[in-house]
Protein backbone atom coordinates (compact mmCIF):
# COMPACT_ATOMS: atom_id res chain seq x y z
CA UNK A 1 0.00 0.00 0.00
CA UNK A 2 2.88 2.33 1.26
CA UNK A 3 4.66 2.21 -2.74
CA UNK A 4 1.28 2.21 -4.55
CA UNK A 5 1.03 5.51 -2.66
CA UNK A 6 4.44 6.31 -3.52
CA UNK A 7 4.11 6.12 -7.31
CA UNK A 8 0.38 7.58 -7.01
CA UNK A 9 2.05 10.65 -5.88
CA UNK A 10 5.30 10.12 -7.87
CA UNK A 11 2.40 10.48 -11.12
CA UNK A 12 1.10 13.26 -9.79
CA UNK A 13 4.43 15.12 -9.23
CA UNK A 14 5.63 14.32 -12.17
CA UNK A 15 2.07 15.46 -14.28
CA UNK A 16 2.42 18.79 -12.39
CA UNK A 17 5.85 19.67 -13.52
CA UNK A 18 5.31 18.50 -16.65
CA UNK A 19 2.04 21.09 -17.10
CA UNK A 20 2.27 23.88 -14.40
CA UNK A 21 6.20 24.27 -14.92
CA UNK A 22 5.93 25.85 -18.49
CA UNK A 23 2.85 27.21 -17.19
CA UNK A 24 4.51 29.47 -14.42
CA UNK A 25 7.79 29.92 -16.86
CA UNK A 26 5.32 31.50 -19.55
CA UNK A 27 3.53 33.54 -17.19
CA UNK A 28 6.64 34.88 -15.50
CA UNK A 29 7.93 35.87 -19.23
CA UNK A 30 5.20 37.73 -19.29
CA UNK A 31 5.65 40.01 -16.44
CA UNK A 32 8.84 40.81 -17.84
CA UNK A 33 7.92 43.41 -20.57
CA UNK A 34 9.52 46.46 -18.06
CA UNK A 35 12.97 46.33 -18.08
CA UNK A 36 14.22 45.48 -14.65
CA UNK A 37 10.94 44.70 -12.80
CA UNK A 38 7.81 43.05 -13.04
CA UNK A 39 4.78 44.50 -14.71
CA UNK A 40 1.20 43.65 -15.94
CA UNK A 41 2.44 46.10 -18.87
CA UNK A 42 1.92 42.70 -21.48
CA UNK A 43 -1.07 42.63 -20.41
CA UNK A 44 -2.53 46.02 -20.72
CA UNK A 45 -1.02 46.03 -24.25
CA UNK A 46 -3.09 43.20 -25.41
CA UNK A 47 -6.59 44.24 -23.50
CA UNK A 48 -6.01 48.08 -24.88
CA UNK A 49 -5.40 46.61 -28.79
CA UNK A 50 -8.67 47.54 -30.22
CA UNK A 51 -7.99 44.05 -32.83
CA UNK A 52 -7.81 41.65 -29.56
CA UNK A 53 -11.31 43.60 -28.19
CA UNK A 54 -12.65 42.88 -32.05
CA UNK A 55 -11.39 39.63 -32.30
CA UNK A 56 -12.20 37.90 -29.30
CA UNK A 57 -15.92 40.00 -28.81
CA UNK A 58 -16.40 37.77 -32.78
CA UNK A 59 -15.53 34.65 -31.38
CA UNK A 60 -17.55 34.66 -28.06
CA UNK A 61 -20.35 35.85 -30.68
CA UNK A 62 -19.59 32.75 -32.82
CA UNK A 63 -19.36 30.71 -29.63
CA UNK A 64 -22.94 31.99 -28.84
CA UNK A 65 -24.52 30.92 -31.98
CA UNK A 66 -22.44 27.93 -32.19
CA UNK A 67 -24.14 26.38 -28.82
CA UNK A 68 -27.03 27.97 -29.52
CA UNK A 69 -27.67 26.10 -32.90
CA UNK A 70 -25.30 23.36 -31.92
CA UNK A 71 -27.78 22.24 -29.20
CA UNK A 72 -31.11 22.64 -31.28
CA UNK A 73 -29.34 19.73 -33.86
CA UNK A 74 -27.61 17.45 -30.74
CA UNK A 75 -30.70 17.34 -28.02
CA UNK A 76 -33.87 16.77 -30.60
CA UNK A 77 -31.45 14.15 -32.23
CA UNK A 78 -30.27 12.51 -28.63
CA UNK A 79 -33.98 12.59 -27.88
CA UNK A 80 -35.60 10.74 -30.75
CA UNK A 81 -33.19 7.96 -31.19
CA UNK A 82 -33.06 7.08 -27.53
CA UNK A 83 -36.75 7.38 -27.45
CA UNK A 84 -37.77 6.12 -31.46
CA UNK A 85 -34.56 4.47 -33.01
CA UNK A 86 -32.62 2.99 -30.66
CA UNK A 87 -31.18 0.65 -33.55
CA UNK A 88 -29.70 3.81 -34.79
CA UNK A 89 -27.83 4.51 -32.28
CA UNK A 90 -24.37 2.77 -33.13
CA UNK A 91 -24.34 4.83 -36.74
CA UNK A 92 -25.29 8.12 -34.83
CA UNK A 93 -22.29 7.66 -32.26
CA UNK A 94 -20.13 6.85 -35.35
CA UNK A 95 -21.60 10.11 -37.23
CA UNK A 96 -20.74 12.09 -33.93
CA UNK A 97 -17.08 10.85 -33.85
CA UNK A 98 -16.23 11.20 -37.49
CA UNK A 99 -14.99 14.91 -36.63
CA UNK A 100 -11.95 13.66 -33.82
CA UNK A 101 -10.45 11.34 -37.06
CA UNK A 102 -10.82 13.91 -39.37
CA UNK A 103 -8.37 17.08 -39.42
CA UNK A 104 -10.19 20.07 -39.29
CA UNK A 105 -8.22 21.42 -42.25
CA UNK A 106 -10.17 19.08 -44.31
CA UNK A 107 -13.03 19.24 -43.42
CA UNK A 108 -12.65 23.28 -43.99
CA UNK A 109 -11.87 22.43 -47.66
CA UNK A 110 -14.37 20.50 -48.24
CA UNK A 111 -17.01 23.40 -47.30
CA UNK A 112 -14.50 25.72 -49.67
CA UNK A 113 -15.55 23.36 -52.25
CA UNK A 114 -18.77 22.44 -51.49
CA UNK A 115 -20.00 26.16 -51.18
CA UNK A 116 -17.54 28.55 -52.94
CA UNK A 117 -18.82 32.07 -54.05
CA UNK A 118 -19.37 29.94 -57.66
CA UNK A 119 -21.07 26.70 -56.75
CA UNK A 120 -24.77 26.77 -56.26
CA UNK A 121 -24.96 27.52 -52.16
CA UNK A 122 -22.30 30.40 -52.09
CA UNK A 123 -21.66 30.71 -48.47
CA UNK A 124 -18.50 32.30 -49.09
CA UNK A 125 -20.42 34.66 -51.13
CA UNK A 126 -20.85 37.73 -48.27
CA UNK A 127 -19.51 37.97 -44.73
CA UNK A 128 -23.16 36.83 -43.43
CA UNK A 129 -22.82 33.78 -45.55
CA UNK A 130 -19.28 32.80 -44.40
CA UNK A 131 -20.05 33.71 -40.87
CA UNK A 132 -22.53 31.02 -40.92
CA UNK A 133 -20.23 28.36 -42.77
CA UNK A 134 -18.19 29.17 -39.58
CA UNK A 135 -20.82 28.42 -37.04
CA UNK A 136 -21.49 25.13 -39.18
CA UNK A 137 -18.10 24.31 -38.84
CA UNK A 138 -17.88 24.48 -35.44
CA UNK A 139 -20.74 22.81 -34.66
CA UNK A 140 -19.05 20.01 -36.68
CA UNK A 141 -15.65 20.24 -34.47
CA UNK A 142 -17.91 20.68 -31.40
CA UNK A 143 -20.23 17.58 -32.26
CA UNK A 144 -18.65 14.89 -30.33
CA UNK A 145 -18.41 16.65 -27.82
CA UNK A 146 -21.94 18.21 -27.52
CA UNK A 147 -23.58 15.01 -28.32
CA UNK A 148 -21.68 12.81 -25.70
CA UNK A 149 -22.77 15.41 -23.16
CA UNK A 150 -26.49 15.72 -23.48
CA UNK A 151 -26.69 11.86 -23.98
CA UNK A 152 -24.56 10.98 -20.90
CA UNK A 153 -27.03 13.28 -18.93
CA UNK A 154 -29.80 11.34 -21.36
CA UNK A 155 -29.08 8.49 -19.79
CA UNK A 156 -29.95 9.39 -16.62
CA UNK A 157 -33.46 10.18 -16.74
CA UNK A 158 -36.64 7.82 -18.24
CA UNK A 159 -37.12 9.44 -21.55
CA UNK A 160 -40.54 7.25 -22.59
CA UNK A 161 -42.05 7.68 -19.32
CA UNK A 162 -42.00 11.57 -19.42
CA UNK A 163 -42.75 11.50 -22.86
CA UNK A 164 -45.85 9.34 -21.95
CA UNK A 165 -46.75 11.56 -19.23
CA UNK A 166 -46.80 14.45 -21.12
CA UNK A 167 -48.83 13.19 -24.20
CA UNK A 168 -51.16 11.83 -21.96
CA UNK A 169 -51.74 15.61 -20.24
CA UNK A 170 -52.00 16.50 -24.10
CA UNK A 171 -48.50 18.04 -24.38
CA UNK A 172 -47.02 18.40 -28.15
CA UNK A 173 -43.85 17.70 -29.40
CA UNK A 174 -42.37 21.14 -28.71
CA UNK A 175 -43.69 21.26 -25.52
CA UNK A 176 -42.84 17.41 -24.43
CA UNK A 177 -38.80 18.86 -25.82
CA UNK A 178 -38.19 22.33 -24.58
CA UNK A 179 -40.07 21.91 -20.85
CA UNK A 180 -39.86 18.09 -20.06
CA UNK A 181 -36.39 17.23 -21.66
CA UNK A 182 -34.18 19.98 -21.62
CA UNK A 183 -34.99 21.10 -18.19
CA UNK A 184 -33.52 17.62 -17.22
CA UNK A 185 -30.56 17.41 -19.51
CA UNK A 186 -29.72 20.65 -18.29
CA UNK A 187 -26.62 19.63 -16.93
CA UNK A 188 -25.83 17.87 -20.12
CA UNK A 189 -25.92 20.82 -22.35
CA UNK A 190 -24.25 22.80 -19.83
CA UNK A 191 -21.32 21.06 -20.14
CA UNK A 192 -21.11 20.61 -23.75
CA UNK A 193 -21.58 24.39 -24.01
CA UNK A 194 -18.87 25.40 -22.04
CA UNK A 195 -16.68 22.45 -23.56
CA UNK A 196 -17.78 24.53 -27.19
CA UNK A 197 -17.26 27.89 -26.06
CA UNK A 198 -13.34 27.05 -24.59
CA UNK A 199 -12.99 24.91 -28.23
CA UNK A 200 -14.33 28.54 -30.48
CA UNK A 201 -12.40 30.41 -28.15
CA UNK A 202 -8.98 28.97 -29.26
CA UNK A 203 -9.62 27.71 -32.64
CA UNK A 204 -7.48 28.39 -35.52
CA UNK A 205 -7.76 26.24 -38.80
CA UNK A 206 -11.59 26.96 -39.76
CA UNK A 207 -11.10 30.65 -39.22
CA UNK A 208 -7.85 31.32 -40.71
CA UNK A 209 -9.01 29.60 -44.13
CA UNK A 210 -12.54 31.38 -44.52
CA UNK A 211 -10.81 34.26 -43.30
CA UNK A 212 -12.65 35.55 -40.40
CA UNK A 213 -11.74 37.94 -37.79
CA UNK A 214 -11.52 35.84 -35.00
CA UNK A 215 -9.22 34.81 -31.85
CA UNK A 216 -6.83 31.81 -32.64
CA UNK A 217 -5.67 33.61 -35.90
CA UNK A 218 -5.36 37.25 -33.57
CA UNK A 219 -3.36 34.38 -31.58
CA UNK A 220 -1.06 33.64 -34.64
CA UNK A 221 -0.60 37.22 -35.27
CA UNK A 222 0.75 38.47 -32.63
CA UNK A 223 2.83 35.48 -31.84
CA UNK A 224 4.85 35.77 -35.22
CA UNK A 225 5.13 39.44 -34.58
CA UNK A 226 5.48 40.35 -30.87
CA UNK A 227 7.92 38.95 -27.70
CA UNK A 228 6.13 39.25 -24.73
CA UNK A 229 2.24 39.52 -25.29
CA UNK A 230 2.05 36.68 -27.12
CA UNK A 231 3.32 34.85 -23.27
CA UNK A 232 0.45 37.08 -21.51
CA UNK A 233 -2.56 35.70 -24.67
CA UNK A 234 -1.11 31.95 -23.82
CA UNK A 235 -2.10 32.74 -20.26
CA UNK A 236 -5.54 34.31 -20.71
CA UNK A 237 -6.27 31.66 -23.21
CA UNK A 238 -5.13 28.97 -20.75
CA UNK A 239 -7.54 30.79 -17.97
CA UNK A 240 -10.62 30.69 -20.20
CA UNK A 241 -10.50 27.05 -20.82
CA UNK A 242 -9.62 26.16 -17.09
CA UNK A 243 -12.95 28.20 -16.49
CA UNK A 244 -15.04 26.73 -18.67
CA UNK A 245 -13.50 23.69 -17.37
CA UNK A 246 -14.32 24.75 -13.77
CA UNK A 247 -17.69 25.49 -14.66
CA UNK A 248 -18.13 21.88 -16.21
CA UNK A 249 -17.32 20.76 -12.54
CA UNK A 250 -19.43 22.76 -10.73
CA UNK A 251 -22.60 22.41 -13.63
CA UNK A 252 -21.94 18.58 -13.00
CA UNK A 253 -21.86 18.44 -9.14
CA UNK A 254 -24.97 20.13 -9.01
CA UNK A 255 -26.48 18.13 -11.04
CA UNK A 256 -26.06 15.18 -8.92
CA UNK A 257 -27.17 16.98 -5.90
CA UNK A 258 -30.24 17.97 -7.85
CA UNK A 259 -31.17 14.22 -8.80
CA UNK A 260 -29.99 12.85 -5.65
CA UNK A 261 -32.90 15.18 -3.69
CA UNK A 262 -35.84 13.44 -3.16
Amino acid sequence: MKMSKFFAWLAIAVGVTYFFVPLLGTFEFSLRMRRGEYSLDAYGSVFSDIQFQQTFGFSILMALFTIAFGMLLVVPTAYWVRLRLPQMRPFVEFVTLMPLVIPAIVIVFGYLRLYNSSSYIPFTGSVLGTNILLVMSYITLSLPYMYRSVDTAMRTIDVRTLTEAAEILGAKWPTILFKCIFPNVMSGVLSGAFITFAIVIGEFTMAALLNRPAFGPYLQLVGANKAYEPSALAIIAFAITWLSMGLIQLVSRFGKLTQSRP
